[in-house]
């Protein structure tokens, strides 16, 4: 599958923008990581996906780092209010579902890889971690940006993408790593 291919699909999936580039180009920030300790998201501690039981920063940047490349997906939600969060709990939930289904895709054409989410897994409510159980969904387990440090500013500047897309309009962010 080639990388247009790939991009192609993530159009079809509705996503407003899809680049491909090499891990190796992207910007790790451990600075990023105590975002995640303040638990603004209340997963910190209580989901497989997050910290601290997805890994120190620097376990997080070798997973990406092991392969070669990253399909970087955009979505962009109208939000007129950021503080209105169960509009932006249903971006999020909305843009890593649709990055699921991408996923499906792409790996069923043999390409797989490691999912990076707008935000902390969602796949279960609530996370297996709760009842003290491992993971049920391992291979679609995601971890969100900041656990990984990715410096998403400069991946977006770097993609072609929009950061910061004006009043009222909120961008959200994914990965598939992939080789």
């Amino acid at each position: 599958m080639t990388d247009d291919q790939i991009i192609q699909l993530a159009y079809g999936e509705g996503f407003a923008a899809a680049a491909v580039t090499d891990t190796d180009k992207i910007v790790f920030d451990p600075a990023f990581r105590p975002y995640c300790a303040e638990n603004l998201c209340g997963q910190y501690g209580v989901n497989h996906s997050c910290p601290p039981d997805c890994g120190t920063p620097e376990e997080m940047k070798a997973r990406v780092l092991a392969h070669r490349k990253a399909l970087v997906l955009q979505s962009i939600w109208e939000i007129s209010d950021f503080s209105d969060q169960p509009a932006i709990k249903a971006a999020k939930r909305a843009h890593n579902e649709a990055e699921i289904r991408l996923i499906r895709q792409i790996r069923a054409q043999g390409c797989d890889g490691l999912i990076v989410g707008a935000s902390g897994c969602a796949l279960c409510s609530p996370c297996a971690k709760k009842l003290g159980e491992p993971c049920r969904f391992p291979d679609y387990q995601y971890s969100c940006m900041s656990a990984y440090c990715v410096f998403v500013k400069k991946l977006a500047d770097q993609c072609g993408m929009e950061y910061d897309c004006g009043d009222g309009l909120l961008a959200f962010f994914g990965m598939y790593i992939f080789d």
